[in-house]
Protein backbone atom coordinates (compact mmCIF):
# COMPACT_ATOMS: atom_id res chain seq x y z
CA UNK A 1 0.00 0.00 0.00
CA UNK A 2 2.73 2.06 -0.50
CA UNK A 3 0.78 4.52 -3.11
CA UNK A 4 -2.14 5.23 -1.15
CA UNK A 5 -3.67 8.33 0.33
CA UNK A 6 -4.53 8.77 3.77
CA UNK A 7 -7.64 10.84 4.85
CA UNK A 8 -7.67 12.72 7.94
CA UNK A 9 -10.82 13.12 9.09
CA UNK A 10 -11.87 15.87 11.39
CA UNK A 11 -14.87 15.86 13.38
CA UNK A 12 -15.75 18.05 15.66
CA UNK A 13 -19.12 18.31 18.54
CA UNK A 14 -20.79 21.29 19.79
CA UNK A 15 -23.06 21.59 22.81
CA UNK A 16 -26.17 24.03 23.20
CA UNK A 17 -24.05 25.84 25.32
CA UNK A 18 -21.63 27.10 23.36
CA UNK A 19 -24.57 28.52 21.16
CA UNK A 20 -25.41 31.17 23.65
CA UNK A 21 -23.32 34.86 23.26
CA UNK A 22 -21.76 35.93 27.08
CA UNK A 23 -22.22 39.43 27.83
CA UNK A 24 -20.60 40.83 30.64
CA UNK A 25 -20.85 44.16 31.44
CA UNK A 26 -17.68 46.17 33.77
CA UNK A 27 -18.33 48.22 36.55
CA UNK A 28 -16.68 51.34 36.92
CA UNK A 29 -15.38 51.38 40.66
CA UNK A 30 -14.12 54.86 40.62
CA UNK A 31 -16.83 56.83 38.59
CA UNK A 32 -17.90 58.83 41.76
CA UNK A 33 -14.55 60.11 41.75
CA UNK A 34 -14.99 61.70 38.64
CA UNK A 35 -16.19 65.53 37.84
CA UNK A 36 -18.79 63.63 35.86
CA UNK A 37 -19.83 61.28 38.49
CA UNK A 38 -20.27 63.95 40.97
CA UNK A 39 -22.33 66.07 39.49
CA UNK A 40 -24.46 62.94 38.39
CA UNK A 41 -24.39 62.19 41.81
CA UNK A 42 -25.65 65.81 43.17
CA UNK A 43 -28.24 65.64 39.87
CA UNK A 44 -30.24 62.55 41.53
CA UNK A 45 -29.87 64.00 45.16
CA UNK A 46 -31.20 67.38 44.07
CA UNK A 47 -33.96 66.04 41.86
CA UNK A 48 -34.96 63.82 44.47
CA UNK A 49 -35.48 66.85 47.17
CA UNK A 50 -37.53 68.73 44.40
CA UNK A 51 -39.62 65.87 43.53
CA UNK A 52 -40.28 64.92 47.70
CA UNK A 53 -40.87 68.51 48.15
CA UNK A 54 -43.95 68.73 45.44
CA UNK A 55 -45.34 64.86 45.66
CA UNK A 56 -45.02 64.87 49.57
CA UNK A 57 -47.91 68.05 49.40
CA UNK A 58 -51.07 68.32 48.33
CA UNK A 59 -49.77 69.53 45.08
CA UNK A 60 -53.19 69.28 43.00
CA UNK A 61 -54.46 72.41 44.76
CA UNK A 62 -52.10 74.71 42.13
CA UNK A 63 -52.51 72.73 38.57
CA UNK A 64 -49.00 73.81 37.36
CA UNK A 65 -47.24 72.00 40.68
CA UNK A 66 -48.53 68.90 38.04
CA UNK A 67 -45.98 70.28 35.56
CA UNK A 68 -43.34 70.48 37.79
CA UNK A 69 -43.58 67.19 38.97
CA UNK A 70 -43.39 65.70 35.93
CA UNK A 71 -40.07 67.48 34.47
CA UNK A 72 -38.44 66.29 38.27
CA UNK A 73 -39.88 62.16 38.45
CA UNK A 74 -38.97 62.70 34.19
CA UNK A 75 -35.37 63.84 34.63
CA UNK A 76 -34.68 62.22 38.00
CA UNK A 77 -35.66 58.61 36.30
CA UNK A 78 -33.31 59.55 33.08
CA UNK A 79 -30.60 60.76 35.16
CA UNK A 80 -31.02 57.16 37.09
CA UNK A 81 -30.55 55.57 34.03
CA UNK A 82 -27.88 57.62 32.73
CA UNK A 83 -25.89 56.36 35.93
CA UNK A 84 -26.64 53.28 35.34
CA UNK A 85 -25.61 53.37 31.84
CA UNK A 86 -21.85 54.60 33.48
CA UNK A 87 -21.54 52.69 36.27
CA UNK A 88 -21.75 49.71 33.86
CA UNK A 89 -19.74 50.89 31.25
CA UNK A 90 -22.37 50.23 28.96
CA UNK A 91 -21.34 53.26 26.89
CA UNK A 92 -18.43 50.91 25.64
CA UNK A 93 -21.13 48.10 24.44
CA UNK A 94 -22.52 50.71 22.17
CA UNK A 95 -19.99 52.38 20.57
CA UNK A 96 -22.56 53.54 17.73
CA UNK A 97 -23.91 56.01 19.75
CA UNK A 98 -22.60 59.43 20.31
CA UNK A 99 -22.73 59.74 23.85
CA UNK A 100 -20.91 62.97 24.03
CA UNK A 101 -24.24 64.32 21.94
CA UNK A 102 -26.58 62.41 23.85
CA UNK A 103 -25.15 63.64 27.26
CA UNK A 104 -25.14 67.52 25.60
CA UNK A 105 -28.53 66.86 24.55
CA UNK A 106 -29.69 65.52 28.02
CA UNK A 107 -28.18 68.32 30.47
CA UNK A 108 -29.25 70.74 28.26
CA UNK A 109 -32.82 70.33 28.22
CA UNK A 110 -32.39 69.27 31.53
CA UNK A 111 -31.30 72.45 32.69
CA UNK A 112 -33.86 74.49 30.03
CA UNK A 113 -37.18 72.43 31.77
CA UNK A 114 -35.80 72.44 34.99
CA UNK A 115 -35.53 76.62 34.55
CA UNK A 116 -39.05 76.82 33.12
CA UNK A 117 -40.28 74.37 35.75
CA UNK A 118 -38.64 76.42 38.59
CA UNK A 119 -40.32 79.58 36.89
CA UNK A 120 -43.52 77.82 37.04
CA UNK A 121 -43.02 76.54 40.72
CA UNK A 122 -42.38 80.53 41.40
CA UNK A 123 -45.42 81.92 39.88
CA UNK A 124 -47.29 79.33 41.05
CA UNK A 125 -46.42 79.89 45.01
CA UNK A 126 -48.14 83.49 44.45
CA UNK A 127 -51.23 81.99 43.55
CA UNK A 128 -51.21 80.06 46.76
CA UNK A 129 -52.61 80.85 50.05
CA UNK A 130 -49.73 81.62 51.90
CA UNK A 131 -49.13 79.30 55.12
CA UNK A 132 -51.42 76.48 53.94
CA UNK A 133 -51.34 73.57 52.08
CA UNK A 134 -47.56 72.99 52.07
CA UNK A 135 -46.79 76.40 51.26
CA UNK A 136 -43.46 76.60 52.54
CA UNK A 137 -42.46 72.49 50.92
CA UNK A 138 -43.59 74.75 47.65
CA UNK A 139 -40.97 77.47 48.34
CA UNK A 140 -38.35 75.55 49.56
CA UNK A 141 -38.78 73.62 45.50
CA UNK A 142 -38.04 76.75 44.03
CA UNK A 143 -35.05 77.70 46.17
CA UNK A 144 -36.11 80.98 47.24
CA UNK A 145 -36.81 82.71 50.19
CA UNK A 146 -40.68 82.90 51.50
CA UNK A 147 -41.61 86.53 51.25
CA UNK A 148 -42.23 88.20 54.87
CA UNK A 149 -45.46 88.97 56.29
CA UNK A 150 -46.31 92.04 58.30
CA UNK A 151 -48.99 92.53 60.28
CA UNK A 152 -51.56 93.19 58.52
CA UNK A 153 -51.11 89.31 56.44
CA UNK A 154 -51.63 87.77 59.71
Amino acid sequence: MEGAATRTVITSTSSSTENFSTSTLDYDRNFFRTASGLLVFAEIVFGLVVWTLIAGTEYFRVSAFGWVLFVAILYWVLTVIILIIYLTMAYNKIPQVPWTTVGLFFNSSATVMYVVAAAVDAVSISHAVKWRHNYTCWVASTVRKPPQTSQTDI
